[in-house]
């Protein structure tokens, strides 16, 4: 995917060869620092990126069998809302201001279900009660800027799940709200997917919320996979330096009584256009072949892959 500098000629890859494979009823988590690419990974599966200034010059997306990429606008529309679903960062933002929020849950129903007027209405008020709304009828009524941001929030939820996509993706869904109100959001989200045995891609920098709420976990830097496993090898034996430093800067990680540890540096720009592995100029295990050449993702143990030349070995 090629990102063009809406100032200037250039262009850069904001993601460069991701691979990810998600399988029905599993839960995969995508973190990385801001600007690695997470969003855009998600917009890019439903073709909800920007474009201009952005398009995918490169690649496919496969869900169930067919190549996304190759889907017309309509039926990328019949995609959205009934077989993926997504929940975004911002409830607030994400919810249209001036409709009902009830309304708001029909109108996926009536785009994608075929349902009556009645059902839709019964079929809404069922959605609101299973994520945990109280009194779902006066609910219905409400307008966002009523509601909490994490009612707003679970909304969004019922929205997402309101068709039973087969796919969940889950942008941040925790990021502007309250600590207990998080924990109750993640909560509300593994219990919606396994009982309705949906995949989820679930993006976040936190790698807590990774450890605990997910099968799988994909570290992403600067556009790239650079480590993937699953959570108890990953947070047990990490094998890129990225992912060790990540581990190190959280306080449960870190040794008692040394001042907590930081990576050096920003997120390589898109535009950038150096050679070698991005996170060279980060590394504190960097050689001259880190500059040179750019290390593939390759198994280094069962289902653990790593994007690197000297991983840890542990």
């Amino acid at each position: 995917m090629d990102l063009k500098d809406p100032q200037g000629d250039r262009s850069g890859s904001v993601l460069r060869g991701v691979q990810l494979t998600l399988w029905q009823g599993e839960k995969i988590a995508l973190v990385g620092e801001s600007g690695c690419g997470k969003s855009m990974t998600a917009l890019s599966v439903l073709n909800l990126l920007p474009n201009p200034p952005m398009t995918i010059t490169a690649g496919q997306i496969h869900f169930k069998g067919k190549n996304l990429l190759e889907l017309t606008e309509p039926e990328w529309r019949e995609v959205r809302g009934r077989e993926i679903g997504i929940v975004f960062q911002e409830p607030f933002t994400s919810l249209n201001p001036v409709l009902r929020v009830g309304d708001q849950v029909a109108e996926i129903l009536n785009i994608h279900s075929g349902l009556g007027a009645s059902q839709v209405n019964e079929k809404v008020l069922s959605l609101l009660g299973e994520v945990g709304l109280p009194d779902p009828e006066r609910i219905a009524r409400q307008y966002p800027h009523q509601l909490s941001g994490g009612m707003c929030q679970r909304v969004m939820i019922a929205m997402a799940i309101a068709c039973g996509p087969s796919l969940l993706i889950a942008d941040e869904p925790t990021t502007a709200l309250d600590v207990t109100v998080q924990a109750q959001i993640l909560d509300l989200l593994y219990r919606m997917t396994e009982t309705h045995k949906m995949a989820v891609l679930l993006i976040t920098h936190d790698l807590r919320i990774a450890q605990g709420h997910a099968d799988r976990v994909a570290i992403l830097y600067a556009g790239q996979v650079v480590e993937e496993a699953a959570p108890p090898r990953l947070f047990e034996h990490p094998q890129h330096p990225y992912t060790e430093g990540l581990l190190e800067a959280l306080p449960e990680f870190s040794h008692k009584g040394r001042p907590l540890s930081t990576i050096k540096g920003l997120v390589r720009s898109p535009f950038e256009t150096t050679g070698g592995c991005a996170f060279a100029s980060r590394c504190p295990k960097v050689e001259q072949k880190c500059s040179r050449e750019e290390p593939s993702l390759l198994e280094i143990g069962k289902e653990h892959w790593v994007r690197c030349f000297y991983p840890s070995g542990k």
